[in-house]
């Protein structure tokens, strides 16, 4: 009985060793892939981040295009409102001296007349 009880344990204990063995070869696995897993999402991470600057790099760029240009129309329309208002003079000055002439063409036919 002894021997037979001896020979179970040992057998036991076989099992047990293998299933051991079994286990720490899984975990080594899982570790393997794991840090597999974690590098590949770092490189992702990387990628996401280059690619993301890269595009905030190109839109600050557009964006201060933009700015430069809206300043320009900006300038471009302030002499445009300047020129406007210099027209506008020059036009009420001639309005003024064709009134002044119609007037002074008007005695002078009227004198003619008499």
């Amino acid at each position: 009985q002894l021997h037979l009880t001896t020979s179970e344990k040992n057998e036991l204990a076989r099992s047990l060793e293998m299933v051991q063995n079994q286990l720490q070869q899984k975990e080594s696995e899982i570790k393997r892939e794991t840090s597999e897993y974690k590098d590949r999402l770092l490189q992702a991470e990387k990628e996401h981040q280059d690619t993301l600057s890269e595009a905030n790099r190109k839109n600050e760029v557009e964006i201060e295009a933009c700015h430069e240009k809206i300043s320009s129309l900006e300038h471009f329309i302030s002499s445009q409102k300047l020129e406007i208002e210099h027209l506008k003079s020059n036009k009420e000055q001639l309005n003024n001296s064709l009134k002044e002439a119609n007037q002074a063409l008007g005695e002078l036919l009227k004198t003619k007349v008499r």
